[in-house]
């Protein structure tokens, strides 16, 4: 198995929505604050997740699930990602919805498994001997070819590297001069070079070749410091996945065959249990030799009660694992019935898989809180707002949804615009109101008709 030059396969955050989430807004003694962080009220509900925070930082809930129940537009998904923002960017988090495991290429506990897996990280610690230094010297040393003709060969490359200790001239394999056109070095650059792999790093260029110039094309580092050769930690962050990703594509040969095969295959193809049960066997040989370090990050599972029975079943299993990561669901189903099945459960998750987890409840915003909402969602889309329209906002949002309200910031900002004013004010806001119309409005006035289709 290798672990050397693995992508990474985490996926992006870009959930707009919750850009303005700093973290939980708690202070040092866990106590929720009224207003922090991007968050307002909710304060047990943060309180709880401070404590969930705690236990995953001194790694004693790996294997353990907590569930957010709540109305609509409550702040489930805010929470879970507020988690993750604590947590810190080493830690790994991957949000998923309950309807991605549904899929007509790929099993869905196949699915699961694979977010289960991107969710678990590895810390590799790695001491490699390099040489380091700035290029003095880059001499290509030429013969004649072996096998005859005009040709000539490099038969071996002899490079001046050169630290703030001292200086040394080493003479290379010819396929670390190809490494070393492929970076495109030249004299006064500062690379490293691994003495076991032979592997070629260029860090950047000497700042003592660096111009006069108020924007540069290159980037400037200083003289290494220490002797050319020495030893080195490297530390890597990887996931499961990563690991499973980079040993599960075939290392096809360059023959014709071997080409067309990677250019039909599909894009989404399994990982197989065997290959994930060897991965399991050489990464916990590691965690014993001490050479890497198992960090359980956190699955997020929004809409849970979109799972069916054979995911809930799985899920059970997979929470047992040994390598399990923390996983967060959220639902704002009531009693409902679970999906596969004819069974009415709380929040449509079995009952069994119910008892193995933590469950926080959201509450329902007040008016004040709402408002508060608002004008730390218009500070993030820097939006300028009169407190009376903040106001008439806020109780649009009480009257309807949060959700609803938030979205109607931006048609506010473009009327305002075109109106010629600075400052969203009133009567921007109701003329907004009575443009659109909210869930609500739209099914009773649905109500009263006799439908569209006939």
């Amino acid at each position: 198995m290798k672990i050397e030059e693995v992508q990474s396969t985490t996926k992006t955050q870009r959930i707009a929505v919750h850009t303005h989430i700093k973290g939980l807004g708690l202070d040092e003694q866990g106590v929720a604050l009224p207003i922090a962080a991007g968050l307002v009220g909710q304060e047990k509900a943060r309180e709880a997740c401070g404590i969930v925070v705690d236990l995953i930082k001194s790694k004693k809930m790996a294997g353990r699930a907590l569930l957010l129940a709540g109305a609509p537009g409550t702040g489930k998904t805010a929470l879970a990602l507020s988690v993750a923002q604590e947590l810190g960017p080493k830690v790994p988090f991957c949000p998923m919805v309950g309807s991605e495991v549904y899929s007509s290429e790929v099993k869905k506990t196949e699915i699961l498994m694979e977010n289960f897996r991107r969710a678990i990280g590895l810390r590799i610690k790695e001491n490699k001997e390099v040489y380091e230094g700035e290029v003095t010297e880059l001499a290509p040393e030429e013969t004649e070819n072996p096998l005859g003709g005009y040709g000539r060969t490099i038969s071996h490359v002899v490079i001046g590297l050169k630290t703030t200790k001292g200086s040394k001239q080493l003479r290379l394999d010819p396929q670390i001069y190809e490494a070393i056109q492929k970076e495109k070095i030249s004299i006064g650059d500062v690379i490293y070079i691994e003495s076991t792999t032979g592997a070629v790093k260029r860090v950047g260029r000497s700042d003592t070749y660096a111009a006069e110039f108020d924007l540069e094309a290159e980037e400037y580092v200083p003289l290494p410091k220490g002797d050319v050769h020495k030893k080195k930690e490297i530390v890597q962050d990887v996931t499961l996945h990563d690991l499973d990703v980079s040993n599960a594509k075939p290392q096809g040969g360059q023959d014709v065959m071997s080409m067309m095969g990677q250019m039909m295959k599909q894009k989404k193809t399994e990982i197989t249990e065997k290959l994930r049960t060897e991965i399991n066997r050489v990464v916990n040989r590691y965690i014993d030799q001490g050479v890497a370090e198992l960090v359980p990050g956190v699955l997020f599972v929004d809409e849970v009660h979109m799972l069916d029975i054979e995911c809930f079943t799985y899920l059970n299993r997979a929470l047992e694992s040994s390598l399990s990561p923390i996983v967060i669901f959220a639902t704002n189903r009531g009693v409902c019935t679970i999906r596969g099945t004819d069974v009415v459960s709380p929040h449509g998750v079995p009952v069994d898989l119910l008892d193995r987890m933590l469950i926080i409840r959201t509450m329902p915003y007040t008016l004040e809180e709402m408002i508060h909402i608002l004008s730390i969602r218009a500070g993030a889309e820097s939006i300028e707002f009169e407190d009376a329209a903040l106001a008439a906002l806020g109780e649009v949002g009480s009257r309807t949804s949060l959700r609803y309200a938030v979205q109607m910031l931006t048609p506010c900002r473009i009327l305002t615009e075109t109106s010629g004013g600075a400052a969203i004010n009133e009567d921007d806001v109701r003329e907004v109101d009575r443009l659109f119309l909210d869930a609500k409005a739209s099914a009773r006035l649905l109500a009263k008709s006799d439908g569209y289709l006939k």
